[in-house]
């Protein structure tokens, strides 16, 4: 079975434990989260798959559980349940497993187990997610001043851009969350293993 198939098998076993919240549009009622709005709307839904594959999985000098701790702790700050369960998920898959890295960068980016400059690099992704012009010079040079080339602070923005505007279209829409965990776990593994874009 091909793994998009897979991933909407997994969705539909979990999709029974969702918020109470109806979603304001029509949407399939197994299929929870940005995946009930993909199959809505599928011709918006592959370049947004897309984004987040060439942002999150494909090669880069920031692995892939740096990035998704990015996309996780942006979520959290906006208070996406369904986005931040997810990535937080995917982001523990990439880092062998290991969840209290995902929490402590929740809890206080200052003190967390990542290297100085991821730390420089969330503290950027948290400016943009209050507002663009919130980013500084500072923040800037310090994630410089760490080793955080160009593309990688051009990469940090685009991903903390990009999720205020995944978390926006999950809320916006009011689209089903899972209350369980072993739905995001599951997420987490077919996501971590195979990517963004269907096979």
């Amino acid at each position: 079975m091909k793994y998009g198939k897979n991933l909407f098998v997994m969705l539909f076993l979990f999709s029974t434990s969702t918020n109470a919240q109806a979603p304001h549009i029509s949407v399939p009622a197994t299929i929870p989260g940005i995946s009930s709005l993909f199959v809505f709307r599928p011709e918006t839904a592959q370049p947004l798959r897309e984004l987040a594959q060439i942002l999150l999985y494909d090669e880069s000098t920031l692995s892939r559980g740096e990035r998704e701790l990015i996309a996780s702790y942006v979520s959290y700050r906006n208070n996406c349940n369904f986005c931040c369960n997810s990535h937080s998920a995917i982001a523990t898959h990439h880092l062998n497993g290991d969840q209290t890295i995902v929490q402590a960068v929740k809890n206080d980016v200052a003190t967390a187990p990542v290297s100085e400059k991821m730390k420089a690099l969330l503290t950027l992704a948290g400016q943009v997610q209050q507002s663009g012009r919130m980013v500084t010079q500072e923040t800037v040079a310090q994630a410089k001043e760490h080793g955080a080339t160009d593309k990688e602070i051009h990469d940090t923005v685009l991903i903390a851009a990009a999720f205020c505007m995944y978390n926006r279209y999950v809320d916006g829409l009011a689209a089903f969350t899972p209350t369980e965990q072993s739905a995001y776990d599951a997420i987490g593994k077919i996501v971590g293993e195979h990517g963004y874009v269907r096979k």
